[in-house]
């Protein structure tokens, strides 16, 4: 009797534990935004709310969305790069709309109605086994050469500014870095501006301008670099790229109060300051019956 009123206690005593330390955590898709296209025409909306998450096997997305106006799917890498819907991995038309995270690696999420996903309501997110103990990325030291736009190269993106936005996304650059720019010679350029040039598309200066293809762009110093075309209309359609260097290996998103590069190679920048907090902790609920029934050896 002894025994059994022992094992009871440690069951609660687990069972307690387990709740303290054990959430599903519910993230709410764009917060009080919602599911829907980004207001002000912010097409990295839910890329910077994504950034602020940790998304962990077993949590769950929330889309808050209305029936019949919006809906989410589930598709590949590549038909979120393109917002290709034709052949989503599932579609969900009901809202708000629960998503379960289990399985780790990258989900891509896209509306698929109207013009929504070229207009912003796209989400990557990455999903991890365990947060664990919060640790140091270890600098990469080695410089890498980076093609800007991979395949697609350095044009007139067809879906507008987001496409590079994207492909900038999770690069980190750091001095020594160099950027290729591939371009068709006679009907292009490359030209490094200021970021007040860069968001007005007004470049009657610019920092350094490239006119030969590939051209080859080494990153010497930290900070923020606005790169963009000067053929007409060309920035004014998405051809336009904002990138941070660090000097450490760890990127941070380029702020909206940074100075604008004073030289040809961008400004001098510290990257921003905060505090940052473990994520809480957890366990599996398989973690926990393995606990149970090592008491149950012990008691029996």
């Amino acid at each position: 009797m002894a025994k059994i009123i022992r094992l009871a206690i440690l069951a609660v005593a687990l069972f307690s534990f387990l709740q303290t330390t054990v959430a599903v955590t519910t993230h709410v898709v764009g917060d009080s935004t919602g599911w829907t296209v980004p207001p002000n025409n912010d097409l990295p909306f839910y890329a910077v709310w994504a950034a602020k998450q940790t998304f962990i096997l077993g949590d769950i997305l929330l889309f808050n969305f209305t029936t019949g106006q919006e809906d989410v799917a589930r598709v590949t890498k590549e038909a979120f790069l393109i917002c290709n819907s034709t052949n989503p991995i599932s579609l969900i038309t009901t809202g708000p709309a629960n998503y379960s995270l289990n399985s780790t690696g990258e989900y891509y999420f896209i509306g698929t109605l109207n013009n929504n996903c070229a207009q912003g309501q796209r989400l990557a997110i990455n999903v991890t086994t365990s947060p664990g103990p919060t640790a140091s990325p270890v600098p990469r030291t080695i410089p890498e050469n980076y093609t800007v736009g991979d395949r697609m190269g350095w044009i007139v993106p067809p879906l507008g500014e987001i496409a590079y936005i994207t492909w900038a996304y999770n690069k980190t650059f750091i001095v020594g870095d160099t950027l290729e720019f591939n371009f068709l010679n006679g009907t292009d350029d490359v030209a490094q501006v200021t970021k007040e040039a860069y968001n007005s598309c007004n470049l009657s200066t610019s920092l350094a301008l490239y006119n030969n293809s590939p051209a080859y762009i080494t990153l010497k110093t930290t900070g923020e670099y606005f790169f963009t075309s000067t053929y007409q209309y060309h920035c004014a359609l998405g051809q336009k790229l904002a990138i941070n260097v660090t000097g450490s290996g760890t990127a941070y998103p380029p702020s909206s109060s940074a100075h604008s590069p004073s030289g040809s190679h961008g400004p001098t920048a510290s990257p921003p300051s905060g505090s940052t907090s473990a994520a809480p902790s957890r366990i599996s609920g398989g973690y926990f019956f393995g606990l149970l029934t090592i008491a149950m050896v012990v008691f029996y």
